[in-house]
């Protein structure tokens, strides 16, 4: 790797970490949020999705209540919104739905239900053959993608002040994103923290 291209990495390494730093640690601040929905069933989120950095082994599935954030490749970041590619739900094959349910915790942060229909969370298939109806979510925070999801809940503790774009998408267990008409299953909020 030439001087230039590994100094470049090094940079890309070093912001994609203090963007992640930024979503989980800057989160400490005050807990009165609204939830507000902003996408419904199929839809695409109008901010593009990132992957952080996918160049990790998926040879074992993450813990359900862990973080999976990683920093970007390189200077391409913010090209990896499909890096494990795309299956599109074939004519005749029940369209899996998502909804994204956001209830605000009792104590702090929010509870982020993943509602979802002709879908079955797999964490124990992860990384094998793909399937339309089972698989695993990914969670973002303001396009970027922060967690695996192997389940229907997620606790989010907390998010700076101001508003936040919260999308899950449904995915394979080869890790495609799952498709419908050409648009991702996904499903938007946002959550509005007062500061």
């Amino acid at each position: 790797m030439s001087k230039k291209r590994l100094d470049n990495t090094r940079k890309g390494f070093k912001l994609g970490w203090a963007i992640r730093e930024a979503i989980l640690a800057g989160i400490a601040v005050g807990c009165g949020a609204i939830a507000v929905p902003t996408g419904l069933i199929h839809a695409s989120t109008s901010m593009p999705l990132r992957y952080a950095h996918e160049g990790h082994s998926h040879s074992q599935p993450h813990d359900a209540g862990s973080t999976h954030a990683h920093p970007p490749h390189s200077p391409h970041q913010g090209a990896h919104d499909h890096e494990h590619g795309m299956l599109e739900i074939p004519a005749g094959q029940p369209i899996p739905t998502v909804e994204l349910v956001i209830h605000p915790d009792a104590r702090r942060g929010w509870n982020l239900e993943i509602q979802v229909t002709n879908f079955a969370f797999a964490p124990e298939r992860v990384n094998q053959t793909s399937s339309f109806q089972e698989g695993h979510g990914h969670l973002y925070i303001d396009g970027v993608k922060i967690t695996r999801l192997y389940g229907n809940w997620y606790y989010l503790e907390s998010l700076a002040p101001g508003t936040h774009e919260i999308t899950v998408s449904l995915n394979a267990n080869g890790h495609e994103a799952l498709m419908h008409n050409g648009q991702p299953i996904q499903a938007t909020q946002q959550i509005v923290v007062k500061p």
